[in-house]
């Protein structure tokens, strides 16, 4: 049998195959590849999705995360030093941003069910220098913006998203993107919402900070060779932009697959040594990973891999753990420890067929 590959990408880009050369050659006879229309389409389009005022399109996910932790540093809310919380359990680029500012991540705990930031760490860990929470919506699944915001409003703090895994998602009737004071997106080629390179966005409806995130993200310039700020070289290039408005068309169609899909991951797989994903009941999960647990990770990976069936470990370390902070090393934060031995994640893309799925299914009931 063929192998199923956690994710088949040239299959997902198939589907778009005559949608992106159209976009492209559109681009390339334009003769206009930076700061052009197909950027302002888009920024208008992804706002518009979101919900929010301003979109402003960057290089990538870290970036975003970085002009919006610089703007507010420029409006004089945060200064070098200052602290901003961030989960431990989540990608890298989270505390990146963090630490390329200048500011100082403080890793706090994870929900067991839910994989997200637990909010009672985060209320904990808030003191004077504290100045933001980045609410990272981990696998697609929104985190408690409710209890954060409660949080964030008691003692005055900035809450963003790092959306970078739920375009889409909905919150108490709201999307992600517009549930904070800004968010961050990445269009990373794997995402939900996928560029053919790197990719990100600013979603807000602080206009001063849009349009200092905006300049930042272009050499700290809005007027040609005027410079306001120390600003990056992190634009959403016009080919990038017309390839993502064409993948935004199909975002909640793919996103509906999506979750049809893990909802019969869920309904069906019946092993007692494998856990599932909670149950979401605000349907807030869009389900760019379908994270299971098991304490035999390792011996259920090499066995799903015998049996043709490709996985991934999201994340085998939890940032605290990772070399770039070592001086953190001996940290306790119990949850997300736990978790990085047990998680691992299943293949899961709209283009994957209804023959796979059962094929993983019966395979994951028949580990022992």
């Amino acid at each position: 049998m063929e192998p199923i590959l956690f994710l088949n990408l040239e299959r997902e880009n198939k589907r778009f195959a005559s949608e992106f050369k159209e976009a492209a050659s559109r681009v390339i006879d334009s003769g206009w590849y930076i700061l052009g229309k197909e950027k302002e389409k888009f920024e208008k389009e992804f706002a518009a999705y979101c919900g929010a005022i301003h979109c402003i399109g960057v290089g990538n996910g870290l970036d975003a995360i970085r002009l919006i932790l610089t703007g507010y540093m420029e409006l004089g809310l945060m200064q070098e030093g200052d602290e901003v919380i961030v989960p431990a359990n989540s990608f890298i680029a989270t505390a990146l941003a963090v630490s390329q500012c200048g500011l100082k991540p403080i890793f706090v705990d994870c929900d067991v069910n839910t994989f997200n930031i637990d909010p009672s760490s985060v209320a904990k860990k808030v003191n004077s220098r504290t100045k933001a929470i980045v609410a990272v919506h981990l696998y697609g699944r929104i985190a408690a913006m409710d209890e954060l915001k409660v949080i964030a409003r008691q003692y005055d703090l900035k809450l963003i998203e790092d959306a970078a895994q739920a375009h889409g998602a909905v919150y108490q009737g709201g999307r992600a993107g517009n549930l904070a004071d800004a968010a961050a997106f990445s269009f990373y080629p794997v995402k939900n919402l996928g560029a053919l390179g790197d990719a990100g966005a600013v979603t807000t409806n602080d206009d001063h900070l849009a349009e200092i995130v905006r300049a930042l993200s272009n050499y700290g310039s809005d007027d040609k060779y005027i410079h306001k700020y120390k600003g990056l070289n992190s634009r959403l290039d016009e080919i990038q932009a017309a390839i993502l408005s064409v993948r935004l068309r199909f975002l909640d169609q793919d996103n509906k697959r999506r979750i049809e899909i893990a909802h019969y991951y869920s309904e069906h797989i019946k092993n007692p040594q494998i856990v599932l994903p909670q149950a979401d009941n605000e349907g807030s999960h869009v389900f760019h990973l379908y994270v299971i647990r098991s304490s035999q990770r390792e011996k259920l990976q090499q066995y799903l891999l015998a049996n043709g069936i490709h996985t991934q470990i999201h994340y085998p370390l939890s940032i605290h753990k990772q070399e770039a902070y070592s001086n953190l090393k001996n940290i306790s934060i119990p949850v997300a420890e736990w978790l990085q031995k047990e998680v691992l994640s299943l293949p899961l893309y709209p283009s994957l067929t209804n023959e796979e799925i059962h094929r993983i299914v019966t395979a994951l009931d028949q580990f022992a």
